[in-house]
């Protein structure tokens, strides 16, 4: 219970710090434990380090701020913790594969990396790591007899054998086609690792699954990786939402149930 209170002290820390210049060290002493605690037990829990999952928050808050908005790059870069123009052009593009820039202009979805939440096993046993869904669960209770089409990457550990850097190509291209594919009033969020979910607004089934189909199609088409080509294709589960009501707990579950069932049609 102790290290979930830790960590949960320190993702709301981050959150609420986001704009401002903090330390681990910071983090760590608001939590009320020591730096290397902190940064062992967060690894632990979420497979990430502190420094990369703040630099992620940071650029995903940014992304959105940048296709929401028309301040300057400039002013972005330096209400994000970047004292230059550039020195946000670089970071971004690492994570998002393009410079702010190009981004603003061609792409609306920035929820490349959402807040995380920590979870117990039922057990007590092992922390794992959630992503917060808040906003796709408040948008879907507003959504009833529509459908939400989810999608997962198919063989996505394989790809992070290569290279994590491969892999975090392949989220960036999954969720291009997602986007590429719908509608302009559609919303998007990543609500896992490697799973995402559409919210289409659309009633009529028929229309639901043309447009699955137009991402599916290009399941094999390869991302490329320091000149190695590697396939991506994606899963795809459609789901209507219905009238009865849905706890925040059991909105992912369903999702992934649904999810594995599209999993066992393709095999």
């Amino acid at each position: 219970m102790k290290n979930l209170c830790i960590l949960n002290d320190a993702l709301n820390y981050i959150e609420d710090h986001l704009r401002e210049d903090f330390s681990q060290s910071d983090i760590a002493a608001y939590c009320c434990c020591s730096l290397s605690s902190l940064q062992k037990l967060f690894s632990y829990a979420f497979h990430i380090g502190v420094s990369d999952y703040v630099t992620r928050r940071r650029l995903t808050c940014c992304a959105r701020e940048l296709v929401q908005s028309d301040r300057s790059i400039l002013d972005l870069a330096l209400d994000w913790g970047y004292q230059s123009q550039e020195a946000l052009t670089r970071a971004f593009a690492r994570m998002w594969g393009e410079p702010p820039a190009s981004f603003r202009k061609s792409r609306k979805f920035t929820g490349m990396f959402p807040r995380f939440e920590s979870i117990e096993n039922e057990n007590g046993g092992r922390i794992m790591r959630k992503y917060d869904i808040t906003e796709l669960y408040d948008l879907l209770s507003q959504a009833r007899g529509t459908y939400v089409l989810a999608f997962d990457i198919q063989n996505l550990v394989p790809i992070n054998e290569i290279s994590r850097k491969a892999g975090d190509i392949a989220i960036r291209e999954s969720m291009r086609r997602i986007e590429d594919a719908a509608g302009e009033e559609m919303l998007f969020f990543r609500i896992g690792g490697d799973e995402f979910a559409l919210v289409t607004g659309l009633t009529d089934e028929k229309y639901a699954d043309a447009l699955a189909q137009k991402v599916t199609a290009r399941n094999g088409e390869a991302i490329e990786w320091e000149g190695r080509k590697i396939p991506l294709s994606l899963y795809c589960a459609k789901m209507k939402i219905e009238d009865r009501s849905i706890r925040y707990s059991e909105l992912y579950p369903e999702i992934y149930k649904a999810l594995i069932s599209a999993k066992q049609k393709t095999e």
